[in-house]
């Protein structure tokens, strides 16, 4: 687990499945994949099938070990929900998950259709929220996936936000990431589609978080957005005050 995570969003990531295949346009120039390789290429021992689906049943028990209140980014170097996961693993998961409940698990995937297949056999609670990536408008059906959910909080990463969707529905939707692309070959992100989805969460009372511009020097292009950084998320119940985002 790693207690620092440089995910603007998250203080922690907990990764007892790592890697993935592509499934859509946003996994182009996947970070984790990179990411993974490289570890992979250094020896580290976790990394051994780089960016293969693999189960970690050795971190399966972290959170619990970990004492102050964490928001923690779920599978961030993987998707919970590949097909290649079994729905056994997953419940060990949400087991973990609902007994170092202190936390606040955020977990995002691509995969919504296979979330809505195992809906009936997951425990969602409060502090366990789910969210899929929308990159553009041919990926918006992950969002009528997301509602039919059992998840209390329900949220959407547009990241990398790779086209307009000028007919989005924020029926049942409890907070939106916004982010352009970033490292080698990224892709850039329009003003317009940031500030339209920006417009549509301030009109319809839904949290909006700014994530970044993107571009190979993230950094550089920062994430400031017509003046004003976005950092408006969902209330969480856990007491997380000492360990604040921002």
């Amino acid at each position: 687990m790693s207690q620092n995570s440089k995910i603007e969003w998250t203080h922690a990531s907990w990764n007892p499945v790592t890697g993935c295949t592509k499934v859509s346009e946003a996994c182009e120039h996947c970070y984790a994949k990179r990411f993974a390789l490289r570890l992979q290429a250094m020896g580290v021992p976790k990394y051994k099938n780089g960016f293969q689906p693999t189960l970690h049943q050795e971190v399966l028990k972290h959170p619990l070990h970990w004492k102050k209140p964490r928001i923690i980014f779920t599978a961030s170097m993987g998707d919970l929900f590949h097909e290649k996961v079994p729905v056994a693993f997953i419940l060990k998961i949400f087991k973990i998950m609902h007994k170092a409940n202190h936390h606040v698990y955020r977990i995002l995937t691509k995969r919504s259709k296979r979330v809505l297949d195992l809906n009936p056999q997951l425990k969602w609670a409060s502090h366990i929220w789910l969210g899929v990536t929308v990159e553009n408008e041919k990926n918006t059906f992950r969002i009528d996936d997301l509602r039919k959910t059992g998840a209390n909080t329900k949220f959407l990463c547009m990241e990398p936000f790779l086209g307009p969707v000028p007919e989005l529905d924020l029926k049942g939707i409890d907070w939106v990431i916004v982010g352009g692309e970033s490292g080698p070959g990224a892709r850039p992100m329009k003003k317009e589609w940031a500030t339209r989805i920006r417009d549509l969460c301030v009109r319809e009372k839904v949290p909006f978080f700014f994530k970044q511009w993107g571009g190979v020097n993230k950094k550089k292009t920062g994430r400031i957005l017509e003046g004003k950084i976005w950092d408006q998320t969902p209330p969480v119940k856990q007491n997380l005050s000492q360990t604040s985002l921002f």
